[in-house]
C-alpha cells in the first residue's frame, strides 16, 4: 500500500476532500462515501480507505460541535450499544482491508455506492433494519448491537457507513440533531480506527500519515462551507446532488474494477 504524491495528485486529493466535506456539511453525511469512492478511482482502493480515516475523524469532530452538552450526554447514553458494537465490527473489517485484491475491492466499493443510491431512492429496501414503525424495537440494545456490528465490518473495510446512517435516520431526529448524532458515532469509531490503522500497518510510512493529517484541513474547510449552505439548500436538492454524484462514481468504480476503464 503506497501513495506517490505528485503535485497533481496532491491538488486532486485536496479538491476531493474539500468537496466531500462540503457535501457532508450540507447533508450531514456523505464525506466518507464521496471522498473514498472518488479517491479509489485515483489510487489503490485499500490506500484510499486508509488515507481517508484521519480526515473523516476531523470532519466528524467538527460536526459533533453542533450538539449541546445535554444532547451529547443523552445521545451518547442512548446509542452506546450501537457505538460499541460498531467499534468491534470496524476492527474486524480493517483487518481484512489489506488482504483483498484491488480489482474486486473497486467493484465492491462501486456496488456499495450504487446500493447507497438505490436504498436512498427507495428502489430497494435496506436489509435487516427496523422500520420507523418499529421504533421501540430499534431502540433496544440488542438491535443496536446487531446493526452496529454488521455495519462496522462494512465500514472498516470500505469507509461506507450507510447502514449506520440509515439506522440513526430511522429515529426521526431533527436534521441538526441527526447530523450531530451521526458525527458522534463516527468520531468514536474513527478515533479507534486511527490507532488500529497504525497497529495493522495500514500507514506504510510517516509521509503517508502526514499527508492524511494535512488532508483534514481542506476537509474541515469544506464542512464549514457546507454548514453555511445547509439552510439555503432544499432536502430535494441535497439528495439529488449527493445521490447523482455517488451514482456516477459507483459506475466508474465497477467498470474500473472489471477492467473496462
Amino acid at each position: 500500500m503506497t501513495l506517490a504524491l505528485s503535485a497533481e495528485l496532491i491538488a486532486a486529493v485536496a479538491l476531493v476532500v474539500a468537496v466531500a466535506g462540503a457535501v457532508n456539511g450540507v447533508a450531514g453525511f456523505g464525506f466518507a462515501v464521496v471522498g473514498t469512492m472518488v479517491l479509489a478511482t485515483l489510487v489503490d482502493p485499500a490506500t484510499a480507505v486508509a488515507f481517508m480515516i484521519l480526515p473523516m475523524f476531523a470532519v466528524n469532530v467538527a460536526l459533533v460541535g453542533e450538539l449541546t452538552r445535554e444532547e451529547l450526554r443523552t445521545c451518547g447514553t442512548r446509542f452506546a450499544p450501537l457505538l460499541v458494537a460498531a467499534l468491534v465490527g470496524t476492527i474486524l473489517g480493517m483487518a481484512l482491508l489489506d488482504r483483498l485484491p484491488a480489482g474486486p475491492v473497486r467493484v465492491l466499493l462501486g456496488l456499495v455506492s450504487l446500493g447507497f443510491v438505490a436504498t436512498n431512492q427507495r428502489a430497494v429496501p435496506l436489509p435487516a433494519l427496523p422500520r420507523v414503525s418499529d421504533r421501540d424495537l430499534a431502540d433496544t440494545p440488542l438491535v443496536m448491537a446487531v446493526v452496529g456490528g454488521v455495519s462496522g465490518v462494512l465500514f472498516g473495510a470500505t469507509n461506507v457507513g450507510v447502514q449506520l446512517v440509515a439506522f440513526v435516520r430511522s429515529f426521526d431526529l431533527s436534521h441538526g440533531l441527526f447530523v450531530g448524532v451521526v458525527a458522534l458515532v463516527f468520531v468514536g469509531i474513527n478515533g479507534l480506527r486511527v490507532v488500529a490503522a497504525g497497529a495493522l500497518g495500514l500507514y506504510p510510512d510517516v509521509g503517508f500519515a502526514l499527508a492524511s493529517v494535512a488532508a483534514a484541513v481542506p476537509a474541515v474547510a469544506g464542512v464549514a462551507f457546507g454548514k453555511r449552505l445547509r439552510g439555503r439548500v432544499s432536502d430535494r436538492l441535497r439528495r439529488g446532488v449527493v445521490l447523482g454524484l455517488l451514482a456516477v462514481i459507483g459506475v466508474r468504480l465497477v467498470l474500473g474494477g472489471a477492467g473496462v476503464l
